[in-house]
């Protein structure tokens, strides 16, 4: 039985795509994979009625392509790969990811606890594995952050050395390209709207972070005693005004916050991970950047980039560079670092515009 489902999912010249979710980032999203030459979007669905009944071209910014955005997940086509732009609580996304893998689709989805949720949350880990893998298809939580930077980066990296002893990651990643989640980080907000905020549990800062080190981890072969998320705090208040896509920060108003998380290993932090969320001007104290540092047995290895990776442009490349592979993967609940490299590598001949 598995080597027929194996060969079901052999590699495709295209796969038929549904896009769920089209905003700030599932947009994004859409209009990339439009440009693919290895995946033809024939279906979206969005709650949003101001897009719905809309030419998914036409809400994208571009030419009619014939895809009419429905309302209903029921009332999408038969495809291949659904990729699911939503929320980042898995116990929510649930509620979509269960129905199209139901469908037999094989599903892609950003929401960040899905990355590696066996340790977050095993009840549905193991109910999204068993439903993939008696359809025949693949779920798999994809995108940068985490998904690539924390955790599959840092794994490579631990390559170089025998032993690793820890592991800690600083991220000040620029937020300036995101719509609606930037709520969640109380962004705009004056330092005493965002203390309100975060006392109605209306600010929480980043999710992903106990994904993320699970995944670490994992892969490391540790097994954690426990692994402790802060809160999320603000960082910079900004003395001038900050624009980004989707929102602009006044003087007075929070424009970066950071949230931290450890993972404990016989009383120590064996993975310490930090990121600031904000909006950055070249002027700033502060400014967008990334530090690697991954302590190991015979050498202490460093990776420091000043300007640091676009957390909105990583997440959408991630995503879609691997829209086929996840196609062409072993059915059942995956993360990135269970698919080859090679699989999810940009390759650009497959990004040829259409006319």
């Amino acid at each position: 039985m598995v080597t027929l489902v194996q060969s079901c999912k052999g590699a495709k010249l295209s796969s038929q795509t549904v896009v769920v979710g089209l905003g700030a980032t599932g947009r994004a999203i859409a209009s990339s994979l439009l440009e693919r030459t290895d995946v033809d979007i024939v279906g979206a669905v969005d709650r949003d009625p101001r897009v719905v009944g809309q030419d998914l071209g036409m809400v994208l910014g571009g030419a009619p392509n014939g895809v009419v955005v429905v309302s209903d997940l029921a009332d999408l086509p038969a495809a291949d790969l659904a990729v699911v732009a939503t929320t980042s609580d898995l116990n929510q996304v649930a509620g979509t990811l269960l129905p199209l893998l139901e469908r037999s689709y094989n599903v892609l989805s950003i929401c960040e606890e899905l990355a590696h949720p066996w340790r977050s949350h095993p009840d549905l880990a193991r109910r999204l594995d068993d439903t993939a893998k008696a359809q025949g298809v693949t779920v798999l939580g994809g995108g940068a952050n985490p998904g690539v930077l924390m955790d599959t980066l840092p794994l490579l990296l631990t390559a170089l050395t025998q032993r690793v002893e820890s592991v800690r990651i600083r991220r000040r990643t620029n937020m300036s390209r995101y719509g609606a989640i930037l709520s969640k980080f109380g962004l705009g907000l004056d330092p005493e709207e965002f203390e309100a905020a975060r006392h109605r549990g209306d600010v929480v800062g980043h999710y992903g972070f106990e994904q993320a080190i699970a995944a670490l981890a994992a892969g490391l072969g540790w097994d954690l005693d426990s692994v402790e998320v802060g809160q999320v705090e603000p960082a910079v208040v900004t003395t001038s005004p900050r624009a980004g896509d989707h929102l602009r920060i006044e003087p007075g108003q929070i424009s970066a916050v950071t949230h931290a998380a450890r993972g404990m290993l016989g009383g120590e932090a064996v993975i310490d991970l930090e990121i600031m969320f904000g909006f950055f001007e070249p002027a700033d104290e502060v400014t967008a950047g990334d530090d690697y540092q991954i302590v190991g047995e015979e050498q202490v290895i460093d990776l420091r980039s000043s300007v640091g990776f676009d957390s909105f442009l990583s997440t959408i490349a991630a995503a879609v560079n691997a829209a086929a592979a996840v196609v062409e993967a072993e059915p059942g609940l995956l993360s990135m670092g269970d698919l080859p490299p090679r699989a999810v590598a940009a390759k650009g001949a497959r990004r040829a515009a259409r006319t």
